[in-house]
C-alpha cells in the first residue's frame, strides 16, 4: 500500500487560519468532542521545530532510524492513547506450523521483519520478534491504520450514528457541501472511488498528499476538510478507483462527527476494551487533535493479530451485522489482475483473501478458507519495494499452504 508524506504534512502545518477554497462553500459546522486521554510528545511552541524535523525526516530514516522509532513513535509525536481491557483476550498456544524454521529465519532477515505471528483459529501456530521489539513492545502501522478506522465506520452503524453507507457524505460532513463531494456516498469514500481528483505522488511537491496540510485552513475548519473540498471532480462518483490518503482522513473526520468523540475514545470502547486487546495504543494526532484517520495506530503484535481475528468473526458483535463481508468484497478494481481489488479500507486478494497493508512492510493477512490470520510487521529499506511485496505475497502463501494440512485440535480460548 502507498502511504504519504501525510504525518510529515500533517505535523509541518500550523493552526494559522487563511483563505482556502471557494468563498461560496457553507461556514464551519464542528462539535465539541469529549476529551482525549493525550499520548506521546506535546505539540507545544517549544518543540515545534522538533517534531517538524522528525515529520519531514521518515521517509528517510536510514536503518537504525527505522529500528530505533518504529517501536517509539510516541517519543516523537503527539496523539492519543487506545486503553487496553482489563482482561485481553487469550491466545492460546497451537500446534507448531508445519513450516521449515530456515525458510522462516530467511524470510525475517530478507525483510527486515520486526514480529511474524501466525493464529489459526484463535491459537498461536508461529510467533516470532526480531529487531528489539518484542511481545510488550508496539509498532508503527502505517497506513494499515485505514482498515480500523473503517472498523470504526461499521461500529458507529450498528449504535446509530450512521444510518447507512448509502448517505451522502456531506449529512455528517456539512463543510464539503458545495464541493466535488457533492453526491458521494460514504460506500465511495470507504471503496476510494469518490470520482474526485487527487495526486498522491510522494516525490511531486504540486502532488495533493504533499500541499494538503502545507496549506492554512480558515478558523474552526478541520485541515483535512479545508483542503479536500477545493479539490475538482474528474469521474463520476463509483466509476473510477484512486488511492487517497485524504479520503480516509476524511473518513476519520465523518465518524468523529457522527459520534462526537475523539477517534481514540471510540477505538478504546468498541474494540480495545469488547474483544480484550492486551496493551495500550498509541494513535497519532494532527495539529487540530484529531487522530490521523489514514494513518499511524502504534499497536503490539498480538494486537494487530486481534484486529485479524476480529476481522475473521465477522466484527463479533461489535459492527453492523455483515459489515466484514461486505467490507472484505473487491468493491473496486485497482488493476493489479484478477484477485485483486479494494473494499471498504481492506484490500481483497485471490482465493478470498483480504488484509490491511502499510509501507515499509506492515500487513494483517486473512485467510477463511483456513481460519488463519498472519500479521507482519518490518522495517524495509525502503517504503515501497516491488520486489519484497512479491517476496511477502509468496512467503504468505507458504504459510497459509501449511495452515491448510489436517488440522489438530486448538485450545478454546479464553474470553
Amino acid at each position: 500500500m502507498r502511504w504519504t508524506g501525510l504525518i510529515a504534512a500533517t505535523l509541518l502545518a500550523g493552526a494559522a487560519p487563511g483563505a482556502v477554497g471557494a468563498q461560496s462553500l457553507p461556514a464551519p459546522q464542528q462539535h465539541q468532542p469529549q476529551q482525549a486521554v493525550e499520548g506521546g510528545v506535546p505539540l507545544t511552541a517549544e518543540n515545534r521545530a522538533h517534531v517538524e524535523r522528525a515529520a519531514a525526516e521518515v521517509l528517510f530514516w536510514n536503518q537504525e532510524q527505522r529500528d530505533q522509532n518504529f517501536p517509539h513513535m510516541e517519543k516523537l509525536f503527539p496523539g492519543h492513547v487506545v486503553h487496553a481491557a482489563k482482561k485481553p483476550l487469550a491466545l492460546p498456544p497451537g500446534p507448531p506450523l508445519p513450516i521449515a524454521a530456515a525458510t522462516v529465519d530467511a524470510f525475517i532477515k530478507a525483510q527486515n521483519v520486526a514480529g511474524l505471528i501466525v493464529l489459526q483459529q484463535g491459537a498461536v501456530r508461529l510467533e516470532r520478534y526480531a529487531r528489539g521489539l518484542d511481545r510488550d513492545g508496539r509498532w508503527t502501522s502505517f497506513s494499515v491504520a485505514k482498515s480500523f478506522t473503517s472498523t470504526l465506520v461499521g461500529a458507529a452503524i450498528r449504535d446509530g450514528y450512521i444510518k447507512s453507507v448509502d448517505e451522502p457524505v456531506t449529512r455528517y460532513i456539512p463543510d464539503l457541501a458545495g464541493s466535488a463531494y457533492d453526491g458521494v456516498t460514504i460506500a465511495q469514500l470507504l471503496t476510494m472511488t469518490s470520482g474526485v481528483k487527487w495526486n498522491e505522488d510522494y516525490t511531486d511537491p504540486k502532488s495533493d498528499v504533499v500541499r494538503m496540510f502545507s496549506t492554512p485552513a480558515p478558523a474552526g475548519v478541520d485541515p483535512t476538510v479545508a483542503y479536500m473540498r477545493t479539490l475538482p471532480r474528474e469521474a463520476a462518483p463509483g466509476s473510477k478507483w484512486v488511492y487517497k490518503t485524504g479520503e480516509t482522513n476524511l473518513i476519520g473526520v465523518l465518524v468523529g462527527n457522527a459520534i462526537k468523540k475523539p477517534l481514540a475514545n471510540y477505538l478504546t470502547e468498541k474494540v480495545w476494551q469488547r474483544y480484550g486487546m492486551s496493551s495500550d495504543a498509541f494513535w497519532m494526532t494532527d495539529p487540530a487533535g484529531h487522530e490521523i484517520g489514514g494513518c499511524c495506530i502504534s499497536v503490539s503484535l498480538r494486537d494487530y493479530a486481534r484486529m485479524g481475528q476480529l476481522a475473521m468473526e465477522e466484527g463479533h458483535g461489535i459492527v453492523a451485522p455483515e459489515w466484514f463481508a461486505e467490507a472484505s468484497k473487491p468493491h473496486a478494481d485497482t488493476g493489479r489482475g484478477p484477485g485483486f481489488g479494494y473494499g471498504y479500507q481492506w484490500w481483497t486478494y485471490p482465493e478470498g483473501r483480504f488484509g490491511a497493508v502499510g509501507v515499509f512492510g506492515q500487513s494483517i493477512t486473512i485467510d477463511r478458507a483456513s481460519k488463519t490470520v498472519v500479521v507482519i510487521l518490518s522495517a524495509w529499506p525502503k517504503a515501497t519495494d516491488p520486489e519484497l511485496s512479491r517476496q511477502r505475497l509468496a512467503f504468505l502463501g507458504e504459510l497459509f499452504k501449511a495452515a491448510k494440512g489436517p488440522l489438530v485440535p486448538i485450545p478454546r480460548r479464553r474470553r
